[in-house]
């Protein structure tokens, strides 16, 4: 049961962390300067939501997200989300597919190749169905995160930072809905694939708590490294980038291999999403799917990195607050049996 809950929660923490999050990007759009309680917000809500939705798609042994939104949302509004979160889903990949451009070509490389880099191995990878995926997730996220940890503490340590400095600093709160909000389609997506391979509820708990605890920390140390070099963002497509300029070129060079990963492990899980969705009506099997999903992508990865996130981020985290309220209120609808 443990071992199974820690591979959830690696898939959950992949599917968070992408180009948008482990670039400082998505963070810093949302949050920034008197944040700190919106970070704790977003943590709390992350767990919950992660816990509804696996219990959800454990009860009813999914294998795709379908069943799972629509208990969330009803049968009424499932259409609506389901075509919306086929359209984030799908933007989110290209997301990720422009941010491995843009670390390929922050090292010389031609911007299409960077894209391509990804492209391959991904695919690849779906050979082996979701097994396959979660074992990747499962090796590569524990190097990503204490790479991440490692590098941000040592950034607060050497310019003298005050960890907890800011924690009055909190009329960002309301943030924290947005910012949760945006990244709830894709945990439903993902965690929705997953219900038919779940064995004990007590999964649920470990992968919830363990990803919640994981984001918090993570977004609390990067949020004040990156409020530290406020001036700089702007200069930068990818906001790690100016921290890393204060350290040698190796440390940037392994970070950015790092930064490659979560935005590999990200376009999986988008992919995986997309794919799985599609399965049951293409008939084929899931690399094939990928392979044609992926396809369509690739003409809109021209757009840019930080234009899709400026853009499109913030639009999503509106546009699914419902959901996140519904996640929210689900336990005492359930319990009281509200329609």
């Amino acid at each position: 049961m443990i071992k199974a809950g820690i591979k959830w929660m690696f898939l959950i923490v992949g599917t968070m962390i992408g180009a948008g999050y482990a670039s400082g990007r998505e963070l810093w759009q949302f949050f920034g300067q008197d944040s700190s309680l919106a970070i704790f917000m977003f943590c709390i809500m992350f767990i919950l939501c992660c816990a509804v939705i696996m219990k959800i798609s454990f009860k009813k042994q999914s294998g795709d997200y379908l069943p799972v939104l629509r208990a969330i949302v009803g049968k009424h509004l499932t259409g609506i989300y389901d075509w919306m979160i086929i359209i984030y889903l799908f933007t989110m990949t290209i997301i990720m597919l422009a941010g491995s451009g843009a670390t390929w070509q922050a090292f010389h490389f031609s911007y299409r190749f960077g894209v391509m880099a990804l492209v391959v191995p991904m695919i690849l990878l779906f050979v082996w169905d979701v097994k396959g995926i979660v074992t990747v997730n499962s090796v590569v996220l524990p190097l990503l995160i204490t790479g991440l940890v490692v590098v941000l503490i040592i950034f607060i340590n050497d310019q003298q930072l005050e960890l907890f400095g800011h924690l009055h600093e909190i009329t960002n709160w309301m943030s924290a809905f947005p910012f949760t909000a945006l990244n709830i389609l894709p945990l439903i997506a993902v965690l929705g694939a997953i219900g038919n391979q779940m064995k004990h509820k007590g999964e649920i708990w470990i992968a919830s708590a363990g990803s919640g605890a994981i984001l918090g920390v993570i977004s609390y140390l990067y949020n004040q490294s990156l409020i530290e070099i406020s001036d700089e963002i702007m200069l930068y497509e990818i906001p790690l980038f100016a921290i890393l300029k204060h350290y040698p070129y190796e440390m940037m060079l392994f970070m950015s291999v790092m930064l490659w990963i979560a935005i590999f492990t990200t376009a999986v899980s988008g992919t995986l999403g997309l794919a799985t969705r599609f399965r049951n009506y293409l008939k084929q099997p899931l690399w094939i799917v990928a392979l044609a999903t992926v396809a369509v992508m690739l003409p809109f990865t021209s757009f840019g990195f930080s234009t899709l996130v400026e853009y499109l981020y913030p639009l999503y985290g509106i546009l699914n607050l419902y959901v996140l309220f519904s996640l929210l209120i689900y336990p005492l609808r359930s319990r009281f049996k509200i329609r």
